[in-house]
């Protein structure tokens, strides 16, 4: 292989190792020896010098030389910008051991001694009563669920099991069916109103989460805030869903 002379001090490559699955970029100096390459590539592969044995290739992963002389001058190699150094680790590691984070030891601190700390997230806001340590904020935001849980429960009052509703859930169409089930789900909090609907628009069988609320067919149910149910005669309508 012919090499041209090359000006550049510096080179940018990247670099692969056994013990991972993931390639680095960097760049480093054409004048560095091999030896004090090795040095530098233990903080990006995890691998110990001593262990290392290097392997370059070129830009499009064809395998140039082995880089085995350790006084020797990284840029008296053919390497070049997108070349890529290959490391190999002959220390026993395992391939992705040093991903492997389940193996490491974290740090753990029991709620009470996270309590009596002054430098923390916590206690910080604590002392500004932000989020849930503000008192005020706090009790109108209950006030205001409390609010929201009284209408919805007068909204759900007026609408009985077994009625024919129309739905206008906001973003879909017009849907009509047959109310199935009014009242507090373990799903979500407050009212809400599960409908059969005439046609498969719906979203489940009457079920969620494992828990059965109504019997339907499957993709005619759907659970809506009472807000959106209008009570009255609707009679059935043919979308002409069965002739798709």
């Amino acid at each position: 292989m012919e090499v041209t002379g090359i000006s550049a001090p510096t080179v940018t490559v990247f670099i692969s190792s056994s013990l991972n699955s993931f390639r680095s970029e960097k760049r480093y100096s054409r004048s560095l020896t091999l030896a004090e390459l090795k040095c530098k590539l233990e903080l990006v592969v995890g691998s110990p010098a001593s262990c290392m044995e290097l392997e370059l290739y070129g830009a499009d992963d064809k395998f140039y030389s082995k880089l085995d002389q350790e006084d020797a001058l990284l840029g008296s190699y053919p390497v070049d910008d997108g070349c890529r150094i290959h490391v190999i680790d002959h220390s026993g590691v395992r391939l992705g051991e040093y991903e492997d984070v389940s193996k490491v030891e974290k740090y753990e601190i029991s709620p009470e001694a996270y309590e009596r700390r002054q430098n923390t997230v916590r206690s910080f806001m604590k002392r500004s009563k932000l989020g849930p340590y503000n008192e005020e904020l706090r009790a109108q935001q209950e006030a205001e669920a409390a609010q929201r849980l009284s209408e919805e429960k007068t909204q759900a009052s007026a609408i009985s099991v077994g009625s024919r509703c129309e739905v206008r859930a906001p973003g879909q169409s017009l849907r009509r069916g047959t109310v199935m089930y009014v009242g507090l789900t373990d799903f979500k909090p407050g009212y809400w109103v599960g409908v059969r609907y005439d046609e498969p628009l719906g979203k489940n069988d009457g079920s969620v989460n494992g828990k059965r609320y109504f019997e339907c067919q499957a993709k005619y149910g759907a659970f809506v805030k009472p807000s959106t149910v209008t009570v009255g005669d609707f009679p059935e309508e043919d979308y002409g869903l069965d002739e798709m």
